[in-house]
């Protein structure tokens, strides 16, 4: 499965997170690595999540499974 998503969102986070710190600019390999580190995390709240749904006997994720694997 191909993971991609536009790197100007990506990138417009991690300016609007720099702002109060002073930082205008974020490279493109930190935009990079912003991207691997996200989709690291969501695979992980994503199988968490498979597993909270299996576990109530579900085949469906819901709302309450993600919530529940984000906060795991």
């Amino acid at each position: 499965m191909v993971k991609e998503f536009p790197s100007s969102p990506l990138e417009k986070i991690a300016r609007e997170a720099g702002k109060p710190v002073g930082v205008d600019r974020v490279s493109e390999s930190a935009t990079k690595e912003l991207r691997n580190a996200l989709l690291e995390i969501s695979d992980k709240v994503g199988l968490d999540a498979v597993a909270a749904a299996h576990h109530a006997g579900r085949v469906t994720i819901k709302r309450e499974d993600i919530v529940l694997a984000v906060r795991k």
